[in-house]
């Protein structure tokens, strides 16, 4: 069949009565950046596989749709942000409405549109051994109208943070702020900030995009830290792209030719801030002070207490943010909040910020499987009683693969690895006859040490040690755990025997 073809199936009876399911044998939940690339994967490796993606908002784009504070943009390069399949024209760093037309085009032009189903919000998913089939109940956003599917394999593709609410503390004397509190999640559309004071609390990529792209129209902005973040400041182009495009070379090995060169820069960035993290931290810091100056106190604002990358490192285009420091139209605070006032916040220093909106770019909450409910022959299902096979699937739960992207790279360089690998386990499904697949700890890995997720040494974002408790647990040993490491993996997932004793087939 087709990837928009269905069966129609009776689904078991339920109270009510029978219930028309339709039918696919894989089913991608999410069209956000991955959920696009699962479903370019499925048709052009898998072209006799039956597929639909399930999307609850009512377009493409996750992410890029979610988000609408103003200069929202990506802060990774999009040469490899983007897929190795489809080249990037533009600039490195793009916008939000740039992503959302690049993401628009792969659609239309491997005609995918009919394959997804927006609108339709997922409350649950049950596995049966029985029947060796997903059930997955839904319901029309719009309408309320339930809807029913079953799938033979499940490819979670949603993310992992929960859209319909941001993170923010809970603040002492929050509701006696006689202003505006927003978090940039949730950007009201008639938000007016034109000559107003601004404090945009948080020192991530969010600030660093959002203090810049309000400074001019505002009376003033000011980002309020309590510490520092790391950045990389650099123009807002590629000139290996630009040199190759002067001697009129074709896009797409532009494309290939940039991703290279971009990642083995990466790589060797990643090897230094782990080998040499002093040094490292010195030519960051010799960034920002091209901007700021010498007299400028780099150290208690811009110089993080903790190494380069273990935490993740955005890029600035142009230096924006430290050009709105250095001409006034914006500051940086770095102190604790005591508490909220009426005209502002009251810092732990005794200073009180006076503002008309606050902004609280403070991360968001980190959700599982998009808080979708979860069962295998009849017993809920715990993510966190799982050990994770190299960050992708889990044990005990049969014929699912979650994509869960870098830090380090770019979130869609998992994204094409994934869709390699599931096309070659489904391929081997069909050739040994097999409807179902579990990851299973071998007989060596029974007294391994079984983790958090991620250990905190190696990478600490305040939204993963807030849900570490809610995430799979990983073990010691290199197939139990998801690394980070794109440029092993790249070399390593492809080779995976997928008859290795961690397959159990049935």
């Amino acid at each position: 069949m087709s990837g928009t073809e269905t069966l129609e199936r009776t689904a078991p009876q339920k109270a009510g009565g029978a219930q028309k399911a339709e039918h696919f044998d894989v089913l991608v939940v999410g069209a956000g950046i991955s959920g696009i690339g699962a479903a370019y994967h499925l048709k052009t490796q898998c072209p006799g596989k039956s597929f639909a993606v399930l999307e609850k908002k009512e377009t493409f784009g996750g992410t890029w749709v979610q988000h609408t504070y103003p200069g929202i943009r990506s802060d990774s390069d999009l040469f490899t942000f983007g897929y190795r399949f489809k080249p990037w024209t533009g600039a490195p760093i793009a916008s939000a409405e740039e992503i959302r037309t690049y993401m628009e085009e792969v659609i239309e032009e491997n005609d995918l549109g009919g394959a997804i189903r927006y609108g339709h919000e997922i409350l649950s998913a049950k596995w049966s051994s029985e029947e060796n089939l997903w059930t997955v109940e839904a319901r029309k956003v719009e309408t309320g109208e339930p809807q029913r599917f079953t799938t033979n394999f499940l490819w979670m593709c949603q993310g992992y943070y929960r859209h319909e609410k941001g993170y923010t503390p809970d603040w002492p004397d929050m509701d006696k702020f006689k202003g505006k509190i927003v978090h940039p999640q949730h950007w009201p559309e008639d938000l007016d900030y034109e000559g107003k004071r601004v404090v945009v609390i948080g020192s991530g990529a969010t600030a660093a995009t959002l203090v810049p792209a309000i400074a001019d129209k505002t009376a003033h902005v000011t980002m309020l830290q309590r510490s520092p973040t790391y950045f990389i400041p650099g123009r807002n182009a590629n000139e290996l792209a630009d040199e190759l495009r002067k001697l009129d070379v074709d896009e797409a090995w532009i494309h290939e030719i940039t991703r290279r060169k971009i990642l083995f820069d990466q790589q060797e960035f990643a090897r230094r801030a782990w080998e040499e993290p002093e040094e490292v931290k010195e030519e960051l810091l010799a960034g920002v002070k091209e901007f700021l100056g010498p007299d400028f106190d780099i150290k208690k604002h811009f110089t993080p207490s903790y190494r380069p990358w273990r935490q993740r490192v955005a890029f600035v285009p142009d230096g924006d943010i430290f050009q709105g420091i250095a001409s006034g139209k914006a500051s940086v605070v770095t102190d604790e909040i005591e508490r909220f006032t009426e005209k502002g916040i009251l810092l732990k220093s005794g200073e009180e910020l006076e503002a008309d909106i606050i902004v609280t770019a403070t991360g968001f909450d980190l959700c599982v499987m998009g808080d979708i409910k979860f069962e295998v022959d009849g017993k809920p299902l715990d993510f966190a009683d799982t050990v994770t096979y190299r960050g992708m699937m889990f044990t005990g739960v049969p014929n699912l693969l979650w994509v869960f992207g870098y830090f380090r790279a770019s979130w869609t360089l998992r994204v094409d690895l994934m869709g390699d690998f599931v096309a070659r386990l489904l391929k081997h499904m069909d050739q040994k006859g097999a409807k179902k697949v579990t990851v299973a700890l071998r007989p060596e890995d029974k007294d391994m040490e079984i983790l958090p997720w991620i250990d905190p040494e190696d990478f600490n974002p305040g939204y993963l040690m807030r849900s570490m408790h809610l995430l799979p647990k990983r073990g010691t040993k290199r197939d139990w755990q998801h690394t980070q490491d794109y440029w092993k993996e790249k070399d390593e997932l492809p080779q995976i025997d997928l008859d290795d004793a961690a397959f159990v087939y049935e």
